[in-house]
């Protein structure tokens, strides 16, 4: 199955001037997790809701005073629409990344693919090694596990 079957069509983005705010709104309105950020007719970020508590929150910035570009992730990850669920499945595990940007053959964001579904739309034996690719705790250096 081919990525433009499984996708969540028309994504949205915001430009990097986009007020921390209203990404937040947006993602609330519309129950995403995630933001891709375009300038002009390119992609240039990604916000998450983790970026938004880790990156806009703990330093003690005023979250009304910084812009998308402030805290989104740069260097986009991303699939094109007529590649196989499986080559997506791929790109997310050797990643760890749980949602990504879906572009056209122009070049033009048309959708995100999701690890809900990638869990619709693929077998439990992939879907299940995707889970567990990005769901793996994360190492801390110096950390140790407490039982």
């Amino acid at each position: 199955m081919n990525i433009e079957k499984a996708m969540h069509k028309g994504a949205k983005w915001v430009s990097p001037d986009t007020p921390v705010s209203e990404v937040a709104a947006l993602m609330r309105k519309d129950d995403i997790g995630s933001v891709p950020v375009g300038d002009g007719d390119r992609l240039v970020g990604m916000i998450t809701d983790r970026d938004l508590v880790l990156r806009a929150l703990p330093d003690g910035a005023d979250p009304k005073a910084l812009k998308a570009r402030d805290v989104m992730t740069r260097g986009i990850v991303y699939c094109r629409t007529d590649q196989s669920i499986e080559d997506a499945i791929h790109l997310m595990e050797d990643r760890k990344i749980r949602r990504l940007p879906v572009i056209n053959d122009k070049k033009r964001l048309v959708g995100m693919l999701s690890l809900g579904d990638v869990s619709h739309h693929a077998s439990r034996k992939l879907s299940g090694e995707l889970m567990h690719a990005v769901a793996s705790p994360h190492e801390r250096a110096g950390a140790q596990a407490k039982l």
